[in-house]
């Protein structure tokens, strides 16, 4: 080997593009170091390479887990080609300079995902070779090129074949930056999956140590107000349907009011089978409904409350056609969501620039954990994915509930399930009628959603009423019955409950339970 002659090293779990990049390295001279599977996939398909049990003179032992912690490795990682001193002790023992570190980790995240996945084969998929390589390549980036992500081999290639044949330093800082972060990960899924652990070795809900990480999408103008900072984030791996993983096709950036109403939306609307519609104004829904198409679905809801829908979030869980985008571009709205939208409406929604249009797949995914920050700490919770269907309820009252009884208290708990607590939403024919949110007393609640039926000019004789809590005393009862509700849902559990299911029956009403509450904060 002449001391012009560039490594690389080789040593990859996810082998896509390997063999490509590999060939490609060896065409620009560079002398390939590899071990385990990615060498034999390279001597397979013919591409020169040496392994590194033949490269440092020691071979693999252990099982595999050391071959890779040997001086001749390392030292040709981290020497620092501008300190004389580092150059001449790799002279002395005769140590080369390895100049490309190309290295992914064992599958360990993917491997305690698994519902069979054994304590003693999680322990195994804990690479040490891997990361050590890792993280001195990137230490030592002033002059080593390190990836671990195969994305970024075109781009690599490129800038070797660019008129200085070497990869900027810009480049070197940047890949750094990304497999620091990448090792921060896995250790954090190695810490989360054993401080998870109990004392025989099964796994809890929640670890002693939890490590999340979240990458940087984007700053913001501002916050919540102006003078505040603001910066979004996503998950380092999304849920599948979540708004983080919006396409935005049209509009000014979004503001953190802006991302926080919009999940508030997507998260409602797409729980929902039917085609539906939710329109949110400051994290409540102030109109919800299901509909034949998606414009239905959007006028039902906008009558809920046009007051409030103005300037509102507006979400469905289907196409946006011309007809439903030109309904919703006749108000003002600052974001538009749907999984997908025809060619017509975009055209048509083009004239309206300022409207935020996001694309969003629509799928059940969700987050592993629902967070809350409070000064010193976090608050962690499973999120709430509780359901009732028609065999979950529970009728305690004389009269029992009609068909069409059933299936609007079932909307009307599914739709109280995203509003502010306390929550009270009046429904019928699968649509919202009045929504009370974030009151301190649930009376104030049902008696502010009855006033916003009214200014809506919505009658409310025959309705639904689900609240998210139990009533604690009759007089939130009377309040919705007075305003025509003629059924109610709510989780029961109060002391008081016989009296309230009393009231119920004194005013003719069916009454619900279902068991479960749905407080939101």
């Amino acid at each position: 080997m002449t001391s012009t002659t560039r490594q690389a090293l080789l040593s990859v779990s996810d082998k896509t593009g390997v063999l490509e990049f590999a060939r490609a390295l060896a065409a620009r001279g560079f002398r390939l170091l590899s071990t385990g599977g990615t060498a034999q996939l390279l001597v397979r398909n013919g591409v020169p390479v040496t392994e590194v049990a033949d490269y440092t003179g020691f071979p693999e032992m252990l099982d595999g887990r050391v071959k890779t912690l040997h001086p001749k490795v390392h030292g040709g990682i981290l020497a620092r080609r501008d300190l004389p001193e580092h150059v001449a002790a790799l002279k002395e023992h005769d140590i080369g300079t390895i100049d490309l570190v190309v290295v992914n980790l064992y599958p360990f995240e993917q491997t305690v995902a698994r519902a069979d996945a054994s304590f003693e084969e999680a322990i195994e998929n804990i690479d040490i070779g891997g990361p050590t390589m890792l993280r001195a390549a990137a230490k030592n980036h002033g002059d080593v090129t390190v990836i671990v992500d195969p994305a970024d081999y075109a781009a690599v290639l490129a800038e070797l074949d660019s008129p200085a044949a070497a990869v900027p330093a810009a480049m070197r800082l940047a890949l750094a930056k990304k497999v620091f972060a990448h090792t921060a990960r896995y250790d954090g899924a190695i810490t989360n999956y054993l401080t998870g652990l109990d004392a025989n070795n099964k796994p809890t809900r929640f670890p002693e140590t939890l490590n999340l990480q979240y990458q940087k999408v984007q700053d913001l103008r501002y916050g919540e107000n102006p003078h505040q900072l603001a910066a979004f984030y996503r998950d380092s791996q999304p849920a599948a349907g979540s708004l983080a993983s919006y396409h935005q096709i049209q509009g000014k950036e979004l503001s953190y009011n802006n991302i926080a109403d919009a999940d508030a939306a997507w998260e409602c609307v797409k729980t929902f089978d039917a085609n539906a519609c939710v329109i949110v104004k400051h994290a409540n829904p102030c109109g919800v409904a299901l509909g034949d198409n998606a414009l239905d679905a959007y006028q039902r809801a906008f009558k809920t409350d046009p007051t409030s829908a103005f300037g509102g979030i507006i979400a469905f869980n289907c196409e946006v056609d011309e007809s439903t985008a030109r309904a919703v571009s006749a108000q003002f709205l600052e974001v538009l969501i749907a999984p997908g939208y025809s060619a017509e409406a975009k055209s048509l929604l083009a004239a309206r620039q300022n409207v935020r249009v996001l694309e969003v797949p629509l799928a059940s995914g969700h987050n592993a954990f629902e967070i809350k920050r409070i000064g010193g700490g976090i608050l962690v919770q499973d999120a709430d994915l509780a359901n009732v269907g028609v065999t979950d309820m529970k009728v305690l009252t004389h009269k029992q509930p009609s068909a069409q009884q059933r299936a609007d208290l079932l909307f009307a708990w599914r739709v109280a399930k995203f509003v502010k607590s306390n929550a009270i939403v009046f429904c019928a024919h699968g649509t919202t009628l009045g929504v009370g949110a974030g009151q301190m007393s649930r009376i104030d609640s049902a008696r502010i959603a009855s006033i916003k039926a009214q200014n809506a000019g919505l009658a409310l004789a025959g309705s639904v009423v689900a609240s998210d809590a139990f009533f604690p005393f009759r007089d939130g009862l009377d309040v919705v019955v007075d305003a025509g509700a003629v059924a109610v849902i709510h989780p029961g559990g109060s002391v008081r409950d016989e009296e309230v299911v009393a009231a119920a029956n004194e005013r003719g009403i069916v009454m619900v339970l279902t068991g479960i509450r749905h407080f939101r904060h």
